[in-house]
């Protein structure tokens, strides 16, 4: 009795193993067959370039203006009328040119009385200065007789200069740009008679930030265009130490040659100022993106095929293209699909060319 028991028991268990492991096996197999037929997740595909960094010269355009090289009004350095004006606007003049001649007043007739003054105090001199040789005079006459020699020499020289005071000359060579005088005209010390611009060579004039101070260096070449349409080449003559207080800008000059004159004063032009080599990396416009912070860059792929962001600096802007800095050359850059990926992403960068 006991035994048929146990025997029962035992059947009863082993048909409860037997469902059960065909329930459980088929639910394996179902996992396993499910598992099997998903499809593995393919990698977002980005086309990259190699970056190539190379030296390259930055360039600052900047509008400015010509300005000639120096300029300056000859004046009246004494008191008359003008009797003769010898020049005209755009007349060409050297340095000691006589542009205006005053009236005399009595400049010289003065001139002729103290050359009587010296020729007498010359003969007088002769003549007593044999007495005292001879002992007929004491020799202490000798230095007053010196004395008033030199002084009527002395006198004789302030009229000739007050003479030639009356002829206005040209106090450098250029051009005559304008004549505010006319014969007739009575002047007094000071008074303007001609304004002379030396045109050779014009000065391109341009004001530079306080941020491009230290990038600017006396000798740099410099590209000039002006409105008219003429472009010119030129290096850079002085920058300024000190900012203007009104704009805080600091004053930058480039000398341009113009032996032929066609270079007017005060024409607006455009100055494209070559800087000190940065290394730089030229890249398409579209490259360019932003960060997630707002910072400018590109992104790249590294070794192991994980997105990276990197920033960078604007160097020079084409039509086409960007110069930037930043970027380690070798760099593999997203031309193609950079705005579909992040940061930390691992994607299948692809050559740009089989894109």
């Amino acid at each position: 009795m006991f035994s048929s028991r146990i025997i029962a028991l035992i059947l009863v268990l082993g048909a409860a193993l037997w469902i059960g492991s065909g329930h459980f096996g088929s639910k394996t197999d179902a996992n396993a067959a499910g598992q099997s037929a998903q499809p593995e997740q393919k990698l977002f595909r980005v086309a990259v370039v190699k970056a190539e960094t190379v030296e390259r010269s930055r360039k600052l355009n900047v509008s400015g203006r010509t300005e000639a090289d120096r300029r300056t009004t000859a004046v009246a350095r004494t008191s008359g009328v003008v009797t003769d004006l010898k020049v005209r606007r755009g007349s060409e003049v050297k340095e000691g040119d006589v542009l205006a001649i005053l009236s005399d007043e009595a400049r010289e007739a003065n001139v002729t009385q103290a050359q009587a003054r010296v020729d007498q105090r010359k003969r007088e001199f002769e003549a007593r200065r044999a007495l005292i040789e001879t002992g007929n005079l004491p020799k202490l006459n000798a230095a007053q007789l010196e004395a008033d020699l030199k002084g009527a020499e002395a006198a004789l020289a302030l009229a000739i200069a007050e003479r030639d005071r009356g002829n206005v000359t040209a106090p450098i060579s250029g051009f005559v740009n304008d004549v505010p005088v006319v014969v007739g005209q009575a002047l007094q010390p000071g008074a303007p008679v001609a304004e002379v611009l030396a045109l050779d060579p014009m000065l391109a004039v341009v004001e530079i930030s306080e941020r491009r101070l230290g990038s600017v260096r006396e000798g740099d070449r410099a590209e000039v265009k002006l409105v008219t349409g003429q472009s010119y080449k030129g290096q850079v003559r002085f920058v300024s130490n000190r900012a203007s207080p009104q704009t805080r800008t600091y004053r930058v000059d480039v000398g341009l040659p113009n032996p032929d004159r066609k270079i007017p004063d005060g024409v607006t032009a455009e100055v494209s100022l070559w800087l000190a080599a940065v290394p730089a990396t030229r890249v398409p416009r579209s490259v360019l993106t932003f960060s997630a912070e707002g910072k400018l860059g590109v992104r790249a792929v590294d070794a192991k095929d994980v997105v990276m962001f990197i920033p960078v600096s604007l160097v020079e802007d084409e039509t086409q293209y960007l110069w930037v800095s930043g970027i380690p050359d070798g760099t593999r850059l997203i031309v193609q699909g950079q705005d579909f990926v992040k940061e930390g992403q691992k994607v299948e960068p692809v050559p740009a060319a089989q894109s």
